[in-house]
């Protein structure tokens, strides 16, 4: 398995093959999506080798960093224009499989669009998404995250971004997916200075926690995904009534994590497309 791995690697870093095609191949060889992006973070190649040349190519400059939490150092991926700023800023919240390739290509795809973006590893105090032995352990350890801890975690990168010299303080915004699109949500709650959020199939906090809200807030749901999707009905009905923006789109069809390209079985390249575009406008428009 080692030679093989150790040849799609090569191809992928002579230019005969795309980011996408190598992780397929990943996947085939390896045995899942899961597997694949694990294998990815604990072997070092998400950074070492996938990073460099799609950075390269997106026209972004990226890097892993580290910064302060509360009685923890916290671990991150930044990501910005190679050139220009000070840049719009946006904190970006993986799924709940850790802060993986999959979420990096995503942070590169926004810097390209003219951001400095941080996409966050809440998974830094457990020792970082790369440290747990097999995928299923790194998935388990969210259930031990407390919104109290996340929050306060996404105020150590709010600080962190708002603090960089590429950054325009005044203009940041949170996009989360999954796991991080719930996250994204609350988070909006809690710090009135965001100027957006962006939700990828995320639950919604609270209705009480609704009109703590004050940046406007944009939804994208998979037909699917009955569990998040029949929420939105009802947060569209209370976010209007307390005056709040709120623009949720539901994609015929799609399913639950219909963004993620690294999921062969989730992925919905229309929705995607679609819902991508949508959340560049909305960027666009609140962040510049």
């Amino acid at each position: 398995m080692a030679p093989r791995l150790e040849q799609l690697a090569g191809d992928y870093r002579s230019g005969m093959m795309s980011r996408r095609i190598f992780l397929e191949r990943m996947i085939a060889v390896l045995g899942s999506c899961s597997l694949a992006q694990h294998f990815l973070e604990t072997s070092g190649w998400a950074l070492s080798l996938l990073s460099p040349q799609e950075s390269q190519a997106a026209g972004v400059h990226s890097t892993a960093v580290v910064y302060p939490g509360e009685g923890a150092t916290l671990q991150g991926y930044w990501s910005r224009p190679q050139t220009g700023g000070p840049f719009p800023g946006v904190l970006l919240i993986h799924e709940n499989r850790g802060l993986n390739e999959h979420i990096r290509d995503v942070a590169r795809r926004i810097g390209a669009q003219g951001y400095g973006v941080l996409a966050v590893d809440q998974l830094s105090r457990k020792g970082g998404t790369a440290a747990f032995a097999t995928p299923q352990d790194a998935t388990a350890a969210f259930q031990t995250l407390t919104d109290d801890q996340v929050i306060g975690d996404m105020g150590a990168a709010y600080l962190y971004v708002t603090s960089h010299a590429a950054v325009r303080q005044a203009r940041i915004g949170v996009m989360g997916f999954c796991w991080g699109g719930q996250r994204a949500f609350l988070y909006a709650t809690a710090n009135p200075n965001l100027s957006a959020a962006v939700v990828f199939y995320g639950i919604p906090p609270p209705e009480e926690k609704l009109a703590d809200i004050q940046c406007p807030v944009l939804g994208n749901y998979g037909e699917t995904d009955t569990r998040i999707t029949s929420t939105v009905p009802t947060v569209e009905a209370a976010m209007k009534e307390l005056g709040k923006s709120y623009d949720a789109k539901v994609y015929p069809g799609a399913a639950h994590a219909f963004f993620n390209d690294t999921n062969r079985e989730r992925y919905n390249e229309a929705a995607a497309k679609d819902a991508w575009a949508r959340s560049i406008s909305f960027l666009k428009k609140n962040l510049g």
